[in-house]
């Protein structure tokens, strides 16, 4: 812990804890949100430097703001404030922190309803105390100015502009390729000689206590023979890929394409297509047959794949062999392979002793296979397989006879050891804050290629163009945590092990993290996905960054809240801390393209050089990312915007059929307050003149803490925890009330619509407990 000594001997802090107490006290139901696992461990990051020791704010921990616990909203939450949703736009927030409201005719008459007591004065009264008022003032700014010692610092304005500047041009496509060239050149080393390279490299850049963490957990592998699946009316046997299992030359990527935990065994039955495997295909196909014991013919897309899995398995289908229709994506009839694990190590290894030595450690009932569009096309005896303009999905004619065909799948599991590195970059100001920044390594499957998602070469770039600028003197405000990980493609193993061996820390720690889990994707658009609250600042880092564009001008900020997979989740999902990545890609044209990106294909670097063959989108990533890392880890104000949380909560219940009456007064209130605690306490904040360190970190850490109001528990499988994040831009409701429309059964109508409006009251609470926070330390000065 802080040491506190030379707290109690501040008297100008004294006062500010007298107040925050105060406001605590009004609100008992405030604390931090208990994870909904147990398994987290109360474990600290071990740095070698400590860290509470060297805080330069002394006792300054004990001002955490901590989440609001939910509360059920009555229909009179509102408050008589106007529940109007509109004018819902702009999907972000002012720019410059509040300057369009200012311009707004009825912005006076907007938020004079909700201005703090503090901020009500009667003009007579004040009139009446002017002289005292004056002699009291007088005494504060004396008290103000001498009780803050030496051992108090000062937070400067961030001088950081030029350390910014040389940061980016530090930063080369042919820098990022020669460390793409190295670390492909490790392909055929150990997963652990592959990390302790990656540590030796990160030390020899500058970085502090490189540490390479180890977690044992349970992996799954394509089984000694492929799987097969044989057409019992021609008795043909194909292999995933389409190719018959009789050919002399089966296709390389055969062994890739598997479904990690999936059960194993084999299975004789009549297929059917499902389409997209949604609620309504399902009524659908039930309306017309028995799927009893069946297997789907899935397509990947639409919705998470672990919740159409679920919907299968649940309707009672024994199988499912999965493909990717050629007109939602290009790669269509290549081999692919998919993981049904949600996060983490799936199994200790108690649990498995306690199984049995015969048990094959699956996550579903269901015998699942991923197969090629080819194959899918002979299966469903489709005329087309995505030709025409516009292309033609692939379905099974309405007049042709359901094939019946024998699954079998041999996956194999065993116990081994996931590696991480994390290297840190020491803060200044504030050492004990965290900006997380990861990427990943390693590959598929035990003997596959290695894959490091060209997110490796990308984060060592940055990281030797900002240790050049610490050997020169700089540092960040904030300490920046490098992080590449281990076991992505199984289910972001070493990301979810490290982040629970660690949670306490992270939760009230962590206030960002920077995704680099796969920067360039695909020669598409620049897109960023970012929390709510980081909207703002995908926008302005996209706008100073976006590349010369051929035949015009270049399109605006593609910045969406979409829930995709990756490394990040454990981060958004477990402890909704903050987060932002920038890819390259191709946007998904309908919403049948969503969450293709589960699929892992076979990693080629012909591809990558087909793709950005002289690694100018890698670079611009690089240096995006990197102002982004900067911003986050050097203003003086996080860069965190409420009022985005408020208008995103709003845009989702705008045209949401099961809206009600409370659920809209109680978004609106979330809006004014946002509004008003942007305008009154950010604003100020961001002045040098009238910054104060302990109000600036009070308030950093209210901003950290406000997404954490919006974690829910047990969400449906594959969905987020945290509802700010959305299945699809296109359609941009609360995920768990449609849910509670298509299937009933998981969560009732009223169930699901009291999780959002508290949440929404949570958020609403904690952002209010602020504005009363900082109103009364203002008045204590």
């Amino acid at each position: 812990m802080v040491d506190t000594q030379g707290f109690h001997s501040n008297s100008a802090l004294q006062v500010t804890d007298m107040a925050y107490r105060k406001v605590r006290a009004g609100h008992g139901s405030l604390r931090v949100r208990d994870l909904e696992s147990e398994e987290l461990h109360t474990a600290s990051m071990e740095l070698e430097w400590d860290m509470e020791k060297e805080l330069e704010e002394p006792g300054l921990d004990r001002f955490q703001l901590e989440c609001v616990e939910h509360q059920p909203v009555s229909s009179s939450s509102g408050g008589g404030m106007d529940p109007d949703l509109e004018p819902i736009q702009p999907s972000v927030s002012p720019h410059g922190r509040f300057e369009r409201l200012q311009e707004d005719p009825n912005y006076v008459s907007r938020f004079s309803r909700s201005v703090p007591k503090g901020q009500r004065r009667n003009g007579t009264c004040l009139a009446k105390y002017l002289l005292a008022g004056m002699g009291v003032f007088a005494l504060g700014l004396l008290i103000g100015r001498y009780a803050f010692t030496k051992e108090q610092v000062k937070v400067e304005p961030s001088g950081d502009t030029d350390v910014l500047e040389k940061i980016v041009q530090g930063i080369t496509a042919e820098k990022i390729q020669a460390l793409q060239r190295d670390f492909d050149s490790l392909s055929d080393l150990t997963e652990e000689s592959k990390v302790r390279y990656i540590a030796q490299r990160w030390e020899e850049l500058g970085l502090k206590d490189v540490q390479v963490t180890n977690h044992m957990a349970l992996l799954s592998y394509p089984g000694p023979t492929l799987s097969k699946i044989i057409d019992k009316s021609g008795n043909q046997c194909y292999l995933p890929s389409g190719m018959r299992c009789d050919q002399p030359f089966a296709s390389t990527t055969d062994p890739f394409a598997f479904a990690a935990y999936s059960a194993v065994g084999n299975l004789v039955a009549e297929v059917v297509d499902v389409q997209y495997g949604s609620p309504e295909d399902l009524r659908r196909v039930q309306a017309s047959a028995n799927v009893t014991s069946k297997i789907a013919l899935l397509k990947l897309g639409q919705f998470p794949l672990l919740y159409k899995l679920s919907l299968l398995a649940e309707v009672g289908f024994g199988g499912c062999l999965l493909y990717v229709d050629p007109c939602d994506a290009p790669f269509g009839n290549k081999s692919f392979g998919v993981t049904l694990n949600p996060g983490g190590n799936p199994f200790s290894q108690d649990d498995a002793r306690s199984a049995g030595r015969d048990s094959h450690h699956n996550l579903t009932s269901l015998l699942v296979q991923p197969i090629s569009a080819f194959l899918a096309k002979i299966l469903l005896s489709a005329p087309a397989m995505g030709q025409g303009r516009p292309c033609i999905p692939m379905a099974m004619p309405s007049a042709s006879a359901r094939k019946i065909i024998n699954l079998t799948i041999e996956n194999q599991a065993s116990f081994k050891t996931v590696h991480n590195v994390i290297g840190y970059l020491k803060g200044k100001t504030n050492p004990d804050r965290y900006v997380l920044v990861g990427s990943r390594h390693g590959s598929w499957y035990e003997g596959a290629l290695a894959d490091w998602g060209n997110g490796s070469a990308v984060m060592t770039q940055i990281i030797a163009s900002m240790t050049a600028q610490t050997r020169a003197g700089w540092q960040p405000d904030r300490t920046i945590v490098f992080c590449s990980w281990g076991g992505t493609s199984l289910g972001n193993i070493g990301s979810f092990e490290w982040g629970k061996e660690n949670a306490v820390v992270l939760q009230s720690r962590a206030v960002a993290y920077v995704s680099l889990h796969s920067p360039v994707r695909a020669p598409g658009s620049l897109q960023a996905t970012v929390s709510p609250s980081l909207r703002q600042l995908a926008a302005e880092t996209q706008k100073r960054h976006l590349m010369s564009c051929r035949g015009g001008g270049c399109p605006g900020p593609n910045v969406s809240s979409l829930q995709t997979p990756g490394d990040l989740s454990f981060f958004s999902n477990q402890l909704a801390v903050p987060t932002v990545e920038f890819t390259y890609s191709e946007f998904p044209k309908t919403e049948r393209a969503f969450f293709l990106s589960e699929a892992f294909s076979p990693p080629e670097s012909s591809l990558r050089e087909t793709l950005d063959p002289a690694f100018e989108l890698h670079e611009n990533i690089a240096k995006i990312t990197a102002e982004a890392i900067l911003r986050l880890a050097t203003d003086p104000v996080l860069p965190f915007h409420p009022l985005d949380i408020a208008l995103n909560v709003q845009n989702k219940l705008k045209d949401d059929l099961l809206r009600r009456q409370d659920l809209l007064n109680v978004a609106a209130s979330l809006r004014e307050n946002s509004a008003f605690f942007q305008s009154e306490v950010m604003r100020p904040a961001n002045d040098p003149k009238e910054r104060d360190p302990s109000h600036v970190r009070m308030l950093n850490d209210v901003l950290r803490d406000l997404e954490k109001s919006f974690l829910i528990p047990n969400p449906p499988p594959g969905f987020s925890r945290n509802i700010l994040y959305c299945l699809s831009s296109q359609t941009s409701h609360f995920s768990i009330l449609k849910d509670a429309l298509d299937v009933p059964w998981h969560n009732s109508v009223n169930q699901s619509l009291s999780l959002v409006s508290s949440a929404i009251s949570s958020a609403d609470k904690l952002v209010q407990s602020g504005l009363d926070l900082f109103e009364n330390v203002n008045d204590q000065k």
